[in-house]
């Protein structure tokens, strides 16, 4: 078979499979188009999930008669001129591909009238031919039309879904452009029906409007600086956790993208916080130079390479990990600005003087006797103990103002703390606040100390475990761990962290390098010690069934207070939850 070059229309639908594998992906290209334009306000109108019809209007600079056609062409675009213009994209299209792509396999109509223009013109596609632009009555702006989707490539068009799962994936495209941009106005109708109508808005309204009302009231604000870098949105904690990754928005420059990096720097900050399998739900929105990120790996943009890639992670995952760690008044105000970190109460010791290092016991107010309670570590200490609470000191507030978490009442079933607080009623599960405060108190105190194996761990290793482990040795010496190619194909580990040496090493060691080869980052290594300490926390922590003295309640609130992430136990389940004055009046329909 000899060669021969591919007819136009062949090479603009081999294209379209690219770029437009089903009418949402057509929805994304022709509204980024009416952002790029500098849309004020932007209609989508869909018919059968947008198969029938995709209809985009929008009030943006529109195109001039003369360039209708050009509009329509191939690699024909206004968004870059030269190489230059590419490696720094700031616009959100840029490929001249969809307008071109969307023309090869449908029923295409644009129309567009720009400012100074006595009216608008219009020109229709059809199997990549192209009409004579006519003259067409229309404001300001453009629209375009899409029709019969795939109608002259039967065998795409089979594999498109039901309109109604069509028609859900357009209106999650919409949204999350309508996400991107809060200063633009957007309006969904599906048929005669208007779904939904969002005017320009700040930010956390526009996040508040399409993510609803639970997500807005479990989230809090992010917004951090530093250098050439933002971070901004909203991130929930994690007792609104998905059992999906539905509600996951992240951005970079205002675009949407799917990366696995800023996926597992999220996933990182969440990691200690979060109820076993479930995904956290957030709206984050990255600003960076827009030299410093390469949006032109993928057709759809959807996927981006950043230049700095550990240095952004370790931005977004340590602003994460701040914003999900500081604590919240029960009724969404501020902390009062007495409570301190966990690390301000590292350094109690017994009445007597003597160090928290040796075995506690816990008073038994039924008895008046102590019981031991918390077992030794295997580092031969114990776990980190408050003497106020051991010993059933009441500390006083810092002010005549009502705690946060309020003051004690009662024990209820022999596992939960009832609490008055200057909003209502506060129930806390004293196990897990109790496990909480241990181990962000062991986090603290047991440093990540280096052990030499005495026989090292050799292991077979690919070539791109060989050359990560060569290109990464400064992470993991930040690690505590030691690791060196012994030969062409082989790693040997010398020394782990003591907290974690005695477990699967080589295991641990090709996750690491797995980690450090996908994102230049891994936490593995402190997950595995967080995991021991962990588990001797919820060892140590107070029982059910165990009698508390009002005293020893209090004590336990007051820790809560200062502990970071003491919202949830370490497995990530809820430590309290306020009962408000309100719902209680409405339990006795009081003033009904």
């Amino acid at each position: 078979m000899s060669i021969a070059l591919l007819p136009d229309l062949l090479i603009s639908q081999i294209a379209a499979g690219e770029v437009i594998e089903r009418p949402a992906a057509a929805l994304k290209e022709l509204v980024e188009n009416s952002i790029d334009a500098g849309a004020t306000h932007i209609r989508v109108d869909l018919e059968e999930g947008g198969v029938k019809l995709l209809r985009v209007t929008d009030d943006g600079g529109g195109i001039p008669a003369d360039e209708l056609p050009l509009a329509l062409a191939r690699h024909a675009t206004s968004k870059i001129g030269n190489l230059s213009d590419l490696e720094s994209v700031a616009s959100l299209g840029f490929r001249g591909e969809a307008l071109a792509s969307i023309a090869a396999v449908s029923r295409l109509t644009l129309t567009s009238r720009t400012a100074h223009a006595a009216h608008a013109w219009q020109i229709m596609a059809q199997d990549g031919e192209l009409g004579t632009p006519e003259p067409a009555s229309l404001q300001t702006g453009t629209v375009i039309e899409m029709r019969d989707l795939f109608f002259n490539t039967p065998a795409r068009r089979k594999f498109l879904k039901t309109p109604a799962t069509e028609y859900a994936h357009c209106e999650e495209a919409l949204r999350r452009l309508a996400l991107a941009r809060p200063e633009i106005g957007f309006e969904l109708r599906n048929g005669a029906r208007i779904v939904w109508r969002v005017e320009p808005e700040d930010a956390a309204t526009r996040i508040h409007h399409l993510m609803g009302d639970e997500f807005r009231a479990a989230a809090r604000p992010v917004e951090h600086r530093a250098e050439h870098l933002r971070l901004s949105g909203m991130a929930a904690l994690p007792a609104y956790s998905r059992a999906g990754r539905d509600a996951q928005y992240l951005f970079v420059n205002g675009r949407f993208v799917r990366d696995k990096l800023l996926t597992h720097a999220v996933r990182e900050a969440y990691r200690d916080i979060l109820h076993h399998q479930r995904h956290p739900a957030f709206a984050l929105f990255l600003e960076l130079p827009f030299e410093g990120v390469d949006v032109n790996c993928h057709p759809a943009k959807t996927e981006v390479r950043f230049r700095e890639s550990q240095g952004i992670h370790r931005f977004v995952f340590h602003t994460l990990v701040r914003v999900l760690a500081d604590r919240a008044d029960p009724m969404n105000a501020p902390m009062d600005a007495v409570f301190t970190p966990a690390a301000a109460v590292l350094s109690h010791a017994w009445p007597s003087g003597k160090p928290t290092q040796t075995a506690f016991a816990l008073r038994d107010s039924t008895t008046a006797t102590y019981r031991p309670t918390l077992p030794a570590t295997p580092m031969g200490g114990a776990l980190p103990f408050d003497s106020a609470w051991a010993t059933g000191v009441t500390r006083e507030p810092a002010s005549e103002e009502v705690p946060p978490l309020g003051y004690a009442l009662a024990q209820l079933g022999g596992r939960y703390i009832l609490a008055e607080n200057a909003h209502g009623l506060i129930i806390v599960d004293m196990h897990a606040a109790h496990e909480r405060i241990l181990y962000e108190r062991l986090k603290a105190t047991q440093g990540q100390t280096q052990q030499a194996l005495l026989i090292p761990i050799v292991f077979a290793a690919t070539a791109t475990e060989m050359a990560t482990a060569a290109e990464h040795q400064t992470a993991l010496n930040e690690m505590s761990v030691e690791m060196h190619a012994v030969s062409p194909t082989h790693l040997a580990i010398r020394s782990l962290p003591s907290e974690i040496a005695h477990g699967n090493s080589e295991t641990l060691a090709r996750a690491v390098l797995h980690d450090l080869a996908q994102t230049g980052h891994s936490a593995l290594v402190t997950a595995e010690r967080n995991t021991l300490l962990s588990t001797l926390a919820c060892h140590g922590a107070v029982r059910a069934n165990h009698r508390l003295s009002v005293s020893e309640m209090n004590t336990l609130l007051r820790d809560m207070e200062r502990t970071e992430r003491a919202d949830q136990c370490n497995h990530g389940r809820p430590t309290w939850q306020q009962i408000s004055l309100s719902d209680i009046d409405k339990f006795f329909m009081q003033g009904q």
